[in-house]
């Protein structure tokens, strides 16, 4: 299983994805910015709610338009789940060409 989350100026919308199926799928408001146990005791309250266990995920990627709430929960990943996130963002070699003068300003 592979953690996605995807940081928007509105909702933080988090999902399960196994292969090539969602498994499940939450959204939480993107408000001011929470400590790393405040994000990995959210995500692991979805967790024991869906009945997943955090110890099958195998991976976790994060892309975000929301800097300042990047380092906690960055360290929530760490923490809770043992293992360093993939940061997508400008830079990473996705193979999609964004014609943009500021790509970090694209949602």
């Amino acid at each position: 299983m592979i953690l996605v989350i995807d940081v928007g100026n509105t909702n933080i919308v988090l999902g399960i994805i196994e292969g090539n199926k969602i498994l499940s799928d939450w959204r939480l408001s993107t408000d001011t910015p929470k400590t790393a146990d405040e994000y990995g005791l959210h995500i692991k309250l979805l967790f024991d709610y869906a009945g997943f266990k955090m110890d099958k995920v195998e991976g976790v990627i994060i892309s975000s338009v929301v800097p300042n709430i990047m380092y906690s929960l960055e360290h929530a990943i760490k923490k809770y789940f043992n293992t360093q996130p993939l940061i997508v963002g400008p830079g990473v070699k996705s193979g999609i060409n964004i014609k943009y003068d500021n790509p970090k300003e694209v949602g």
